[in-house]
């Protein structure tokens, strides 16, 4: 560590271990400023906390990725989603959503869940060594997510890889992939197509027939563009946060026997654990916000019109917040953290994630209780936005 503070969302290095540089920050200049990328960025869990709720400070109506900031209206157009938007259009938006992503919904999932877990997990039966995350954790969420959109089976791999390409960045790469984006909305319009005509018990089905208020007094359906902005944001941010949830179990629990052994020993310990892997590697560390009025932060000015991080990776190592935050403990009591999210934008599909991670460390504890990670043979995902594992072999025998 040189004695210069500087933190770099595009730096593999930084990115593969950012928490002693996320511990200055939040000890020495908990606001930062990096004058390349121009912008600032806050790493303690109450000024991440506090900026979430102050939407109207903290605007996430140009974009909540830096990048996608920096590209332009026209580029944000292109790419807007509800994530994108504060009130009183956003209320509007999520409302719905979470007319059709009910609790029923989600909780009625986890015997397909189960079913998708042991199938996987019967593919590499009999093998001492497997991926992880390719043949694991990353099936998962995509398959899911394609139950409950209405999703071909046959089209689940390929929507999958849509959205990894609209996170990945490749050593260098700054600007935001709107071809992806593009992509990934074009498959989804033929998909919206086939549910007008042909209805399915599926969430694309429930989001064609909705009805919601036209701002008259009468109420309309969704329009295309509409439609296409849910669907693509509900693929898209349930494949990547579960994804790299279930690779930070794989390596965390590896990392950290005695817990693994607890689990093991106490499976009732596990939707708890979720919680705490969900503290000690955010999988999603930072999420961005522009600054709508001159604001002071730690003494110092922020204008308006700046570029604001909110490092909520940082966030979930604050030992202002979390006694001993970097000892991962099973059996922690927390009260809360901002690892979904916090205010207006806590993610609307929190319970099916909860829900998938614990499923999926039930299985695999109950098939493989044991398993070493071969580190210098994984790879991670690089992205500015998103922090997890793109292949983690593991050997469970021997």
């Amino acid at each position: 560590m040189t004695d210069e503070i500087s933190y770099d969302p595009y730096d593999y290095v930084l990115d593969a271990d950012p928490h002693p540089m996320w511990k200055r920050m939040r000890d020495e200049r908990p606001l930062y400023f990096n004058e390349r990328f121009d912008f600032y960025a806050v790493s303690r869990y109450v000024d991440v906390r506090d900026m979430s709720v102050d939407w109207r400070t903290y605007s996430s109506h140009y974009g909540s990725v830096l990048e996608l900031i920096d590209a332009g209206p026209e580029v944000i157009e292109q790419a807007r989603n509800m994530l994108f938007e504060d009130p009183p259009m956003h209320d509007v938006h999520r409302s719905i959503l979470a007319r059709t992503f009910t609790p029923r919904r989600i909780s009625s999932l986890e015997t397909g869940i189960r079913d998708l877990c042991r199938s996987y997990l019967d593919e590499v039966s009999g093998q001492d060594t497997f991926d992880l995350v390719r043949v694991y954790g990353a099936k998962i969420p995509m398959m899911v997510i394609g139950m409950l959109l209405g999703i071909p089976e046959a089209d689940r791999e390929h929507v999958r890889e849509l959205a990894d390409v609209q996170v990945h960045r490749d050593e260098g790469q700054t600007d935001y992939p709107v071809d992806a984006q593009l992509k990934m909305v074009e498959y989804f319009r033929g998909l919206v197509a086939l549910r007008r005509k042909e209805p399915a018990d599926d969430l694309i089905t429930d989001l064609v027939n909705a009805d919601v208020d036209a701002g008259d007094g009468s109420t309309r359906k969704l329009e295309d563009q509409e439609l296409l902005q849910y669907i693509s944001l509900v693929a898209a941010a349930g494949n990547e946060t579960v994804t790299n949830l279930m690779g930070w179990a794989g390596i965390t629990l590896y990392r950290n026997p005695d817990q693994r052994q607890r689990l093991i020993d106490d499976p009732g310990l596990i939707p708890n654990a979720v919680e705490e892997l969900l503290r000690y590697e955010a999988p999603s560390p930072i999420q961005a916000r522009v600054v709508m009025r001159d604001v002071e932060v730690h003494g110092q000015t922020v204008p308006q019109g700046s570029k604001m991080a909110l490092l909520t990776g940082s966030a979930g190592r604050d030992e202002r917040q979390y006694p001993d935050p970097d000892r991962f403990d099973v059996t922690r009591k927390l009260d809360g953290h901002v690892s979904f999210g916090y205010g207006i934008h806590f993610c609307l599909g929190a319970a099916l994630a909860r829900l998938e991670g614990r499923v999926g460390l039930e299985e695999l504890l109950a098939r493989h209780p044991h398993w070493e990670v071969d580190e210098a043979g994984s790879e991670m995902v690089h992205t500015s936005t998103v922090r997890g594992w793109a292949r983690m072999p593991v050997s469970v025998k021997g």
